[in-house]
C-alpha cells in the first residue's frame, strides 16, 4: 500500500524568490541552490561549519563525520556541535530538496521559514516512528510540554553515514490586509528517500527550537547545527506551484477508459495529482492503480441518509475508510434526508450525531471527511455544510465548495464572503467551466476552458481568501472524449495559474 494549495501568480512569486536572492546563491528558472563554494548563501556568523567535497563516518568514531577537502557539502565542524544558520533569502511557499547524512545516533533538523522543522536523525531500524524521528514533524511547545507532533508514516531512514534525501512542498501561513492569520502553514507532502512520509500537515505554529516565535509570509530556511554532526548537499529551493489538481472520476470516464488501469494511466499521462471517485465496486483498483502510479486518491464520494426511518450508511463507507487508511484521502459525503426539506436546520440534532459517529471511525484510521454541498439534498449548500460542521465539532469534519452545485443555488455576488465563511474549514474545492447565470447542467458543468463564468476571479478569491488546499475538476455529464476533455481542461488549468494576479 502507497503511504502515502492560495493560488499565487507564477512569475510573482519567481520575482519576489529572484529579489531575495543574496549574491552567493545560485538561481537556475526561479531555483535557489544554498551550498556552493563558500558560505555567501547564508547569514554572517556561521560557526565552525566548514565546506568539504564529501563526508563520511569517521572511522575511530562512528558517532562523528569527517570530510574530505573541496566544496559542494557543509559540515558542522570537526565536533558537530556549532550555531544553527540560516539563508539570506527568505521563502514562502516552495518546493525544496535537502540531503543530508548523519552519523550514529545523531540529530539534526531543517526548519521552513525558520520555524516549522523536519527532524533529522538518525532512525535506522526503528519500527513505529514518533514525531522525533528521522522525518518527523517536530513538536511545538507550551506549558511545558510539548503538543501536535507527527511521526511519518513509514520510516524510511538509511543506516547512519549514508546520504539521504527530503523532497518537500510546503505552503506558508496567509495573512489579510489586517495581518491576521487567515490560513496556517502546512507541509503539502514529504518524501524521505522517495518515499511519501506526510500529506497536507497543517501547523498552528511554530515547532519546538524554532528561530521565531511569530509567524509571517517569509522567512529563512535553517539547518540545525548545535544537536549532534550533519551534513548537508545539495540543498535548492523553487517555486512551489499552483494547487494539486485533480480529476474526479465523473471525467475519466468514458468507453475507451473503463478500466482504472485506463483511466489512471490517461490522468497521469496529462499530469493531474491523482482521482477522486466513487465508493463501491472498482474503489479498491482505482486506489492500488493510483498507487502503482505515484498518483494520489483524493477523496471518495459517497452518501449517508438522516432521515428517522432510513438506514444510515451502508457498507461501502466502511469499506471505503479501510481503502483509504494511509492514503491521506477523504470522505466525500454528501447529505439526504427523506424528512427534513433541503437545507433545513430541523435536521440538524440527527446530522451531527450521525457525522460525529463517522467522524470518529474515520479518525481512528487518520481519514478526514468533507461535506458535499449537493443541489436538492438535505446538505445543498455551502452554507448548510459549514453550519453542520461547525456543530458537530470534530478537526477531520470539514466541507467543500463545489462550484456548479453553488452556481446552481446561490449568486455570484456571495461569492467572496462565502468562500471567507467556509475557510476555517475547507478541505478541498471543484470546479469547472460554466456560463454565468446557466440553468442546468450542460451549462454548468463543462470544460474548464469552456463557459463564460470568470473562473480566473473564482481562483484569485480562493487565494485571497487564504486556500491552499487541492482542486478537483468535475466533469459530470459533458460527454464525448474523456481524454480531449482532461487535455482541454489541464491546458486551462496551466494557463489560468500562468496569469492569475
Amino acid at each position: 500500500m502507497r503511504f502515502k494549495n492560495r493560488i499565487r501568480t507564477i512569475s510573482l512569486f519567481v520575482g519576489i524568490f529572484c529579489m531575495l536572492l543574496p549574491c552567493g546563491a545560485k538561481a537556475a528558472g526561479g531555483r535557489v541552490e544554498l551550498v556552493g563554494g563558500d558560505f555567501s548563501a547564508w547569514r554572517e556568523n556561521t560557526g565552525t561549519w566548514q565546506i568539504v567535497s564529501d563526508t563520511f563516518s569517521n572511522p575511530q568514531n562512528e558517532k562523528l563525520l569527517s570530510g574530505k577537502p573541496g566544496t559542494g557539502v557543509i559540515l558542522n565542524g570537526p565536533t558537530g556541535r556549532t550555531r544553527n544558520i540560516l539563508s539570506k533569502a527568505e521563502f514562502g511557499d516552495v518546493k525544496a530538496h535537502v540531503e543530508f547524512m548523519v552519523p550514529k545516533g545523531s540529530n539534526s533538523g531543517v526548519y521552513f521559514m525558520g520555524r516549522y522543522e523536519i527532524q533529522v536523525f538518525d532512525s535506522w531500524g526503528v519500527k513505529e516512528p514518533h514525531h522525533s524521528d528521522c522525518g518527523g514533524i517536530y513538536q511545538r511547545w507550551g506549558n511545558n510540554k510539548g503538543y501536535e507532533g507527527r511521526p511519518p508514516w513509514v520510516n524510511a531512514s538509511r543506516a547512519p553515514g549514508q546520504w539521504q534525501t527530503f523532497d518537500v512542498i510546503f505552503r506558508a501561513p496567509r495573512f489579510d490586509k489586517q495581518g491576521k492569520k487567515i490560513a496556517k502553514a502546512r507541509f503539502e507532502k514529504v518524501e524521505h528517500n522517495g518515499i511519501v512520509i506526510h500529506e497536507d500537515v497543517e501547523l498552528t505554529g511554530p515547532t519546538r527550537a524554532s528561530t521565531y516565535n511569530d509567524e509571517k509570509d517569509l522567512g529563512p530556511l535553517m539547518l540545525q547545527g548545535d544537536h549532534g554532526p550533519v551534513a548537508y548537499r545539495n540543498i535548492w529551493l523553487e517555486p512551489a506551484g499552483p494547487n494539486p489538481f485533480f480529476a474526479m472520476d465523473t471525467a475519466t470516464r468514458d468507453a475507451k477508459h473503463k478500466s482504472a488501469k485506463e483511466q489512471v494511466e490517461m490522468v497521469k499521462e496529462l499530469g493531474y495529482a491523482g482521482i477522486g471517485c466513487t465508493a463501491g465496486k472498482g474503489l479498491a483498483a482505482m486506489a492500488e492503480e493510483l498507487d502503482k502510479n505515484g498518483l494520489r486518491l483524493f477523496a471518495v464520494y459517497l452518501g449517508v441518509n438522516i432521515g428517522p426511518d432510513q438506514q444510515k450508511y451502508g457498507p461501502e463507507l466502511t469499506e471505503a475508510i479501510e481503502i483509504l487508511k494511509g492514503r491521506n484521502g477523504m470522505l466525500w459525503l454528501f447529505v439526504r434526508s427523506n424528512k427534513d426539506k433541503a437545507s433545513s436546520p430541523e435536521g440538524d440534532t440527527r446530522a451531527v450525531k450521525i457525522i460525529q459517529e463517522i467522524a470518529d471511525i474515520a479518525a481512528e484510521n487518520n481519514v478526514r471527511v468533507a461535506l458535499y454541498p449537493h443541489t436538492g439534498f438535505w446538505v445543498e449548500r455551502v452554507e448548510d455544510a459549514v453550519r453542520v460542521v461547525k456543530q458537530v465539532e470534530r478537526p477531520n469534519v470539514g466541507v467543500t465548495f463545489n462550484l456548479c452545485h453553488w452556481l446552481k443555488v446561490d449568486e455570484k455576488k456571495n461569492m467572496r464572503p462565502l468562500i471567507k465563511a467556509a475557510m476555517p474549514y475547507l478541505f478541498v474545492v471543484a470546479i469547472n467551466g460554466a456560463d454565468s447565470g446557466g440553468k442546468d447542467w450542460k451549462t454548468l458543468i463543462q470544460t474548464l476552458d469552456r463557459g463564460s463564468f470568470d473562473m480566473k476571479r473564482f481562483l484569485k478569491t480562493l487565494a485571497d481568501c487564504g486556500y491552499t488546499g487541492p482542486i478537483g475538476f468535475q466533469g459530470y455529464g459533458i460527454g464525448g472524449d474523456a481524454y480531449d476533455n482532461l487535455k482541454r481542461t489541464m491546458g486551462a488549468w496551466n494557463k489560468l495559474n500562468r496569469v492569475s494576479k
